[in-house]
Formats: C-alpha cells, sequence, structure tokens
C-alpha cells in the first residue's frame, strides 16, 4: 500500500506543469484570438505567438535587431528565423526580391507583407498573422498588431510574399 501511495503523489507532482503549460497556452490563444478576430482554437503555432508575445511593445529602432529596438526587417528576420527556422536579411527591398508573389486573398500565417510607404520602393514588411492581421515593428508603437484593413495600411500595402 505504500507503494501505491507513493507512485499516486508522484503522478500528482508530475501533472502539475503539464496543467500550468495547459494554462499558459489557453491564456496565450485566448490573448491573440481576440487580437486578431478568430476563435482560440484556430491559434495552433504556439511557437509563434509565444514569440510575437515576447516581442510585443518592442520600441522602434532603425536598423536594430535586439529588444532595445528593432526595426520591421529586423523583426522579420528574427520570427522567420526563430519560428519557421529561415534565414533572411537585409532590408524590406531585399527581402521581397527573395519572395515568391502570393495574392492578398491567399496569404497565410508567416507570409510576408509589403508596404510602399512615400516611396516608390519597398520600405516596410510585417508577417501576416490571420484574419487580415500582421505583426510588425511599427515606427510609432513598436512592435503590434494591425489589420490590412486599416486605410493607413490599405493606401500603403504593396505585395505579399511567401519564403520558400
Amino acid at each position: 500500500m505504500t507503494s501505491c501511495g507513493s507512485t499516486k503523489h508522484a503522478a500528482s507532482s508530475k501533472a502539475a506543469p503539464v496543467v500550468s503549460e495547459n494554462a499558459e497556452s489557453k491564456k496565450l490563444r485566448q490573448e491573440y484570438a481576440g487580437l486578431i478576430g478568430i476563435p482560440p482554437d484556430q491559434i495552433t503555432n504556439l511557437k509563434l505567438y509565444r514569440f510575437i508575445d515576447s516581442w510585443m511593445g518592442t520600441p522602434y529602432a532603425y536598423g536594430g535587431k535586439t529588444k532595445s529596438g528593432i526595426d520591421c526587417s529586423g523583426f522579420a528576420e528574427q520570427l522567420q528565423l526563430a519560428v519557421y527556422g529561415k534565414k533572411i536579411c537585409c532590408s524590406s527591398a531585399e527581402i521581397f526580391e527573395h519572395c515568391t508573389p502570393v495574392k492578398q486573398n491567399d496569404l497565410q500565417e508567416g507570409d510576408l507583407v509589403f508596404f510602399r510607404i512615400n516611396s516608390n520602393s519597398v520600405s516596410h514588411v510585417g508577417v501576416y498573422l490571420a484574419n487580415e492581421k500582421f505583426v510588425h515593428a511599427s515606427t510609432q508603437l513598436g512592435v503590434v498588431i494591425n489589420s490590412l484593413n486599416e486605410p493607413y495600411y490599405q493606401k500603403y500595402f504593396y505585395r505579399a510574399g511567401r519564403i520558400n
């Protein structure tokens, strides 16, 4: 009987971290589902959302690649490598040149969205999430989630692309 009691006790202590992980995952799903406007069960890539969560609010810094400050291409580079294992680099215009074009209505999570803001060339990049939402490093607010349907982003949206 003592043996059964200790086994049961050990199983309980092992179960606790799993419960914590599930609670953390559930909270993350609910938070980002609310921001994106989709049901929580559609948030399946927890690695992506943990990455985003750790960078949210990081201030913008031109040429930056750290949590002290990051620019749009630096953020896209960090995300693509950490979440998808894909190495991209350089400016948003150079990243654009290495993408396969994707129609806006065919966007998938992880695709890149490019903007020409007061320029004839690509000058901004973000990473598509779902439901017309994308994450990027904004010059004004740092790392944030915005909608492609916002008038500002509709005005400057150029094209979308996929890293192969």
